[in-house]
Order: structure tokens, then C-alpha cells, then sequence
């Protein structure tokens, strides 16, 4: 092989490799045990990981697998009319480094589960109570949306906005799954209007071509934590 086309293969092997990896980068990685219960306590000490380290298996028990805390319903008396419970690795230590998790939505009459994107995450939900209007935005600007009721499903990719809507006068709630033990969530009005330390009012104005009074108006609706 010629000298001058080494790196052309080298260019093309790398692209390959990078391709082949792609999907096994897109989730969590995968376990390399029959399980890795999340130690919280190690979170205690100067170490930091990407997830949690491992309960020595002398120490796990069958509660490090169980939880109820999707039993219950949730408080919805707020400005939103919903509640999420999340079922994910920082409530159930049994899911550390298997990639999957749940979530409890309530939703009073007429409430609504805000934009908001799971960064590491798609989701699916299935409604298991009253009739919500649902949809997902794509990079390209695209809204899909629809009606789901009782029984059915609707699946969110990972990392797009999309929102949920109770379109009747009765209370509804569903069950919500994820390919990540910590999906992460992303309200849009809470990062654009709740930072800490806040977007500039000038950048939200000029982004939403807005009055910078208008944007503390809104700013106001949303304390920083």
C-alpha cells in the first residue's frame, strides 16, 4: 500500500469503528454482573462516577429491588395540575446499571405535564386512566400529535420536547417507561425562566422577540432553587 493512502484508510477504519459504537453509546452501558446495587452511602466520599458504585453483594437484600412508591398518587394541586413519581436509580438502587426505570403521572382535570425533554432517555406511556392529549416535537420543527386513552400507548424519542395534556374533567393518570436507570428531565420553562444563575432577560427577550419587562413577569412566576 502507498504511503499517501494510509491515511485514507486509517480515515475510513476510524469512521467505521465510530459507526459500529454509535448504538452501544446511545444508553446506558451495559452491566457486567447479575447486579450492581447503587451504594448511596459512597456517595459520602471524594469518589465520583459516572452512575453509582456497587453494594458488595454480602450487603444487598431483596428491598434493594423493590419499591412502592408508584403506588400512591401524587399531589396535583398546583400551578400545572400534575404530579410526576419517578421509580428511577436515586429511589430504587436495584436499578443501578440496568438501564431501565419508571415514572407515575397524575394529572388533575384539564392539567398538563409541561414541555420538557429526557435528555438520556425515550419514553413510553401508557395510559391506564382518562384521555390525554399528547405530542413530541421534532429538530425539524415537526409537531406529531394525538389523543391516547385508557389502554393505549405513545412512544417519545429520546431527547425531543414533548408534553402530555388531561383533556377531560376527571382526574387521569398514566405510567411512563425509560431505556435509562436516570433519564433526566428538562422543563423548558424552568431552564429558560428558573436558572440559577438566570438566563439573561435581554437573550429572552431577543430569542423570544419579547419585552424584557414581560420576561421578568415570567422570570417571577419561576424562583430559582
Amino acid at each position: 500500500m502507498a504511503p499517501k493512502q494510509l491515511p485514507a484508510v486509517l480515515l475510513a477504519t476510524c469512521a467505521t469503528l465510530l459507526a459500529l459504537a454509535a448504538p452501544l453509546l446511545a444508553g446506558d452501558p451495559d452491566m457486567l454482573q447479575d447486579f450492581c446495587v447503587a451504594d448511596y452511602k459512597s456517595l459520602d466520599g471524594p469518589l465520583r462516577l459516572n452512575g453509582f458504585p456497587c453494594k458488595r453483594p454480602e450487603n444487598v437484600t431483596a428491598d434493594d429491588f423493590f419499591s412502592a412508591a408508584l403506588a400512591f398518587p401524587g399531589n396535583t394541586g398546583n400551578p400545572v395540575g400534575s404530579m410526576v413519581t419517578a421509580a428511577n436509580v436515586e429511589k430504587l438502587p436495584g436499578l443501578n446499571t440496568l438501564g431501565v426505570s419508571l415514572s407515575r403521572v397524575d394529572y388533575a382535570p384539564w392539567g398538563v405535564n409541561p414541555p420538557h425533554t429526557h435528555p438520556r432517555a425515550t419514553e413510553i406511556i401508557y395510559v391506564l386512566e382518562g384521555s390525554l392529549d399528547v405530542g413530541f416535537v421534532t429538530t425539524a420543527g415537526k409537531l406529531f400529535a394525538r389523543t391516547v386513552c385508557k389502554g393505549e400507548l405513545f412512544v417519545f424519542p429520546r431527547g425531543l420536547v414533548h408534553y402530555q395534556k388531561n383533556n377531560g374533567g376527571a382526574p387521569a393518570m398514566a405510567i411512563t417507561a425509560f431505556n435509562s436507570q436516570l433519564p433526566g428531565t428538562q422543563s423548558l420553562a424552568v431552564a429558560m425562566f428558573g436558572a440559577s444563575p438566570p438566563v439573561p432577560t435581554d437573550v429572552l427577550a431577543r430569542a423570544l422577540q419579547i419585552d424584557g419587562g414581560l420576561v421578568e413577569a415570567i422570570k417571577s412566576k419561576f424562583p430559582t432553587k
